[in-house]
């Protein structure tokens, strides 16, 4: 059995992500396994029968494979700049139902055929408008704050942070003319902020045998290979 925790991720999921950063700032040391996602391994679907990422295997075999309860536990272990403390339960809930819902019909309208009306561009532009809505909810948030609990980045901040980042990718051009300078202005904070530099590395896809991966905040220990 491993002697560190072992999570399970894949670098473009947004849940993985905010796992990632999580366990960065509080400075848990894991081996990364990097998985397919159309080939999961074996290991990830017997740990969890989910086998959706991140899953978080602990040294004493507890299986941890919910996001917000991989940033809970590494925030309990350590929690530096006190992201505990800036828990908005409403907007983190809001971010992972009716905002993912729209989310996801708006950048991938083909996989939900049933409910395009036969229309997949009008059906994917209705889920875009509905999502804007609630991020013009946060725009307002933030007009009198750095970030969305306050003068810090916090839980829920960084929470939500990657589930907008792609809804802005889906059509950045149009994102940005969009009435939302305070969003976008948190926004372009943390993607040039030096926590998701850290936590987004490209890495090989994990097999059986590999040499493990170490993930960690000490300086270059993310990117060592150690022998196991």
């Amino acid at each position: 059995m491993s002697t560190l925790p072992i999570l399970y991720s894949f670098r473009r999921c947004p849940y993985a992500m905010r796992a990632r950063m999580a366990l960065w700032v509080s400075g848990t040391t894991c081996e990364l396994r990097e998985v397919k996602l159309a080939n999961k391994p074996a290991e990830l679907i017997e740990a969890s029968e989910k086998a959706t990422v991140p899953v978080l295997v602990l040294p004493d075999g507890t299986v941890i494979d919910e996001s917000l309860d991989v940033m809970r536990w590494a925030l309990a272990q350590n929690d530096p700049e006190g992201w505990l403390k800036g828990v908005d339960a409403a907007l983190i809930a809001r971010n992972d139902g009716p905002f993912k819902h729209h989310l996801d019909r708006y950048k991938y309208p083909t996989r939900y055929p049933d409910e395009t009306g036969g229309d997949e561009e009008a059906f994917r532009l209705k889920h875009r408008a509905d999502g804007l809505e609630i991020l013009s909810d946060l725009d307002r948030q933030l007009t009198n704050l750095p970030q969305l609990c306050g003068d810090t980045r916090t839980m829920t901040d960084i929470a939500l942070f990657p589930f907008i980042r792609q809804f802005a990718n889906t059509d950045r051009g149009w994102f940005d003319a969009q009435d939302l300078p305070q969003l976008q202005r948190w926004l372009e904070g943390h993607l040039a902020s030096d926590l998701f530099k850290a936590i987004m590395p490209k890495y090989a896809v994990w097999q059986a045998g590999d040499p493990r991966t170490i993930f960690a905040r000490a300086t270059e220990a993310n990117t060592v290979n150690a022998n196991h």
